[in-house]
């Protein structure tokens, strides 16, 4: 240990204070770090992640931060703010990568390449704890007993496929408690959609036939399943059941539809992702194509967070281990560029799945063909993008410009109230940057204060005394703080939103009001700014970014109103019912899935309920029914 401490370059004489004290903090903390693996943790004065990485050796990689002749810039200002180093041993360097892509996600530090709003990707679900399976769609966790198939690229692409499914196979999709509740067939078994199994239309034995049948299909097994439906309606036929030979010909209609859209995208890739990457003016936009059964599933565009001076070859493998860190992996990867760690990846993914995974470079004409594919998608999407954010770049400009703005505009927040006569009132917030919506920013206000229900200015009080308070007292455990608000009003508005901020201390914080214009008419909006009146021209391309971000609110806004009050409606139903208390009101919705199955329940499901008393059962049951 004492070798390598001698071995760090010391140019102390040349280095700016703060670098300074950065690199002799982390020498002194060399002393304490053991050759092992582990993961790093970098922070700054005010407890803030700065970065967080992986090692082999904890005291090898930690002894480079004090190699001042191999820092780049944005190293040596990642090193200056260091005040705090923190470290957690490993068993391997393995654990050590699964733990970093874990952190990063969680904290993400400013000084990491950042995969930037990465949801669960949507899969459908085959349903094995019931007798008669359920074709459901499913996010996150696989929690629930049964087959899941996926990633989709999007809801769309899972939603066409289950369509088709019911189609071929006619299965249930609607959930156990309606399923139980059922005394007659829905529309969809009108239509051919459902076989029925809710009222025994079909026997249990047929319908697990046909969900294995469906599930061969999903597995590229469809020509297998053509020719026994091709069998079926000949049988029929012949047995003069028209009926039956009418739904396997339309089974087998279905069938080759969806062979025919399959055959547009044909690449023999029966388990593979196909990733490629392409960077410009230091952006990037990373393409994933997803291929299951050698059909493709779709694709998405993901536009990483990163310095400009990173490496393609890094970029590709941060964004690896991020984003299969909630995600099934498939046994083959195939990228357009190499990428870093490229063999500590594929042996944290094959420990991961418990199958081997091999990540590869683009080789065959095949994998060429569809990698240039995805990365001419890749240049399209980034291209597109950069225009965009050039023209929120210019519309962020003129809206500073016009209201002769002192501070530079980076984020905007607009806020918005929704109620019916008072009723489920609630405030919306939402944030624009200079690439778009931030929707990861967006928050929602349940109107607390009674007072002030149904009273715009102050539920607007209430909204941003919350939301700044809040703020000002945990500076680390809440958004930041914006460069511009804007609510949806009037002069009212504007003043009131003025006083509440003034109250906080942030009489710097700029404030926008939009006012609608006479019999609410867009284009003859009035915009208000330290008291005084604007109006634009209303071919302004400033009026059209400004009626943007309010109508944004405003549908944030009537979104969140309806859903609360569509769950206090459902809620409202068992509330009436004398003798049920949050205990039992949560027992019923829990074993039934909502108030209004819980309001065509027999008397006995109610009786079977657990902590439902047979009285209290006869209660609800006369309540819905007398």
């Amino acid at each position: 240990m004492t070798g390598m401490v001698k071995y760090i370059l010391d140019n102390a004489a040349n280095m700016p204070p703060n670098l300074k004290r950065g690199i002799d903090y982390l020498k002194t903390e060399l002393k304490t770090l053991p050759n092992q693996p582990g993961v790093y943790r970098m922070q700054n004065g005010a407890g803030e992640v700065l970065y967080v990485g992986k090692a082999r050796s904890l005291i090898r990689r930690v002894s480079s931060y004090t190699q001042i002749n191999r820092l780049s810039n944005r190293i040596m200002r990642m090193v200056g703010e260091t005040k705090k180093l923190e470290v957690i041993v490993t068993k391997s360097e393995i654990e050590a990568l699964l733990l970093e892509s874990n952190l990063i996600k969680k904290m993400q530090p400013r000084y990491n390449i950042l995969l930037r709003d990465d949801k669960s990707l949507p899969q459908i679900l085959l349903t094995a704890d019931h007798k008669f399976g359920q074709l459901t769609k499913h996010r996150g966790r696989k929690t629930r007993k049964g087959d899941y198939f996926g990633p989709f690229a999007s809801i769309g692409s899972a939603n066409w496929t289950i369509k088709i499914l019911q189609k071929i196979f006619q299965l249930r999709v609607c959930d156990d408690t309606v399923f139980k509740n059922r005394d007659r067939p829905c529309i969809l078994y009108q239509i051919k959609r459902c076989s029925g199994p809710c009222v025994g239309h079909i026997k249990e034995e047929e319908y697990l036939s046909t969900v294995n049948d469906a599930i061969d299909f999903i597995s590229g097994k469809s020509r297998r399943i053509q020719k026994n439906l091709s069998k079926e309606m000949e049988k029929a036929s012949k047995e003069l059941d028209y009926e039956k030979a009418a739904i396997a010909r339309d089974r087998i209609k279905a069938l080759t539809q969806i062979q025919t859209s399959q055959k547009i995208n044909q690449t023999n890739l029966n388990e593979a992702d196909v990733i490629s990457i392409y960077k410009e003016t230091g952006k990037t936009c990373i393409q994933v194509f997803f291929f299951r059964s050698k059909q493709n599933w779709g694709n998405q565009a993901f536009y990483p967070k990163h310095d400009a001076d990173d490496t393609i070859q890094d970029i590709l493998s941060s964004f690896m281990s991020q984003f299969y860190e909630n995600k099934t992996i498939p046994c083959l990867i195939i990228t357009n560029h190499d990428v870093s760690e490229k063999k500590l990846l594929e042996k944290t993914f094959s420990s991961k799945e418990n199958k081997q995974i091999i990540i590869k470079l683009a080789k065959s004409k095949n994998e060429i063909n569809i990698s240039k594919l995805a990365e001419k998608n890749a240049k399209q999407a980034l291209t597109q993008k950069l225009i965009q954010s050039d023209t929120n770049n210019n519309l962020i400009e003129s809206l500073a410009t016009k209201f002769r703005l002192n501070n530079n505009i980076d984020l905007i927040e607009v806020y918005d109230n929704s109620h019916i006569q008072g009723s489920d009132s609630v405030g919306a917030l939402i944030c624009f940057g200079h690439e778009g919506f931030i929707k990861k920013r967006y928050r929602k206000f349940n109107i607390k204060d009674d007072s002030v229900k149904g009273d715009d200015y102050g539920m607007m009080k209430e909204v941003l005394f919350r939301r700044f308070s809040k703020a000002i007292k945990e500076k680390n455990g809440s958004l930041s703080l914006p460069d511009l608000v804007m609510v949806d009003g009037g002069k009212g508005q504007y003043t009131v939103s003025r006083e509440v901020l003034n109250e906080l201390g942030l009489h710097d914080l700029p404030i926008l009001a939009v006012a609608k214009g006479k019999r609410r008419n867009a284009g003859e909006e009035k915009i208000y700014y330290k008291n005084k009146e604007f109006i634009l021209n209303r071919n302004d391309p400033l009026l059209f970014f400004i009626q943007r971000l309010r109508d944004e609110a405003h549908r944030f806004a009537i979104s969140t109103h309806r859903a609360r009050r569509k769950k206090s409606l459902s809620k409202s139903l068992l509330d009436q019912i004398q003798g049920i208390g949050q205990q039992r009101k949560r027992a019923l919705l829990n074993h039934f899935g909502s108030a209004r199955a819980v309001e065509s329940a027999s008397l006995d499901d109610l009786k079977s309920v657990e902590g439902i008393e047979d009285n209290i059962a006869n209660k609800i049951y006369n309540y819905f029914h007398e």
